[in-house]
């Protein structure tokens, strides 16, 4: 399915393929952190369809416990996140469901990870499986 999406401002305009069906709910620290919400809800795109269109993110790369690498991109004019991805030849963006036009679309998430770190008042369909921490 083709979906298109922009930061909060319109700088930054993007379009990808994504698979209806595979959104991810992360319940991690980064993610609450780096989102101001008590998750992110996210779409993994194949690189070979993912192109922006207008504007150029800012980028911020961060380094994870394992030693990984991910680059987290987000409009520097009004900071709404736009992707991430892994900081060298990434085979796919993980793009942020509230930013996409066709986000009603998507359907009921597929998994939520790092369910440990949940907060306790959240709560999904129980057919969307739970991970506790990070998958391998």
């Amino acid at each position: 399915m083709k979906v298109d999406g922009q930061c909060h401002c319109g700088a930054i305009v993007y379009e990808a393929e994504v698979e209806p069906g595979t959104t991810g709910i992360c319940h991690c620290l980064d993610c609450q952190q780096l989102t101001g919400a008590p998750f992110r809800a996210n779409i993994p795109a194949p690189a070979a369809s993912f192109r922006i269109l207008k504007g150029q993110p800012r980028r911020y790369v961060k380094t994870g416990d394992s030693g990984t690498k991910r680059v987290h991109a987000f409009c520097d004019i009004c900071g709404s996140p736009v992707y991430s991805c892994a900081s060298e030849n990434p085979q796919s963006y993980s793009l942020r469901i509230g930013a996409l036009r066709q986000r009603h679309e998507l359907g009921v998430p597929a998994r939520q990870i790092w369910t440990k770190r949940r907060m306790p008042w959240v709560s999904f369909p129980a057919e969307v499986a739970e991970i506790e921490g990070q998958p391998h």
